[in-house]
């Protein structure tokens, strides 16, 4: 069973910058992709980030040049480093690790089976 805890949530002023940090722990070394993902107040959650075990990486348009993923493999800890952060990235971000061949391909939620708590990320104009 693999535990994800997110942490470096927080509130920022628009244009501002935050890191965020994923620590796994327990069977860890069979996840084949690590992902962000976030949901906004009233709205379904959605793909942010991936990054695979090639360190192959993947981002939602919506961040794409702002916001990003990298991974400490020696730590087991991934992170989403995010830059001129907007009020429209306020949502609790949730990290989560798959198994699916295909994870590496897509930022759909379903590819992905363990999640973390999440940490809320709070962006003021």
């Amino acid at each position: 069973q693999v535990q994800l805890v997110e942490s470096g949530g927080g509130s920022v002023q628009s244009g501002g910058s935050l890191r965020l940090s994923c620590a796994a722990s327990g069977y860890t070394y069979s996840s084949r992709c690590m992902g962000w993902f976030r949901q906004a107040p009233g709205k379904e959650r959605e793909g942010v980030a991936s990054i695979d075990t090639n360190g192959r990486t993947m981002y939602a348009d919506a961040i794409k040049g702002r916001f990003t993923i990298s991974q400490d493999n020696a730590k087991d800890t991934m992170y989403l480093q995010m830059n001129n952060l907007e009020p429209g990235d306020t949502a609790i971000y949730y990290c989560a690790t798959s198994l699916h061949p295909l994870c590496g391909e897509s930022l759909a939620i379903w590819l992905f089976g363990h999640w973390g708590q999440g940490t809320q990320v709070t962006v003021s104009s």
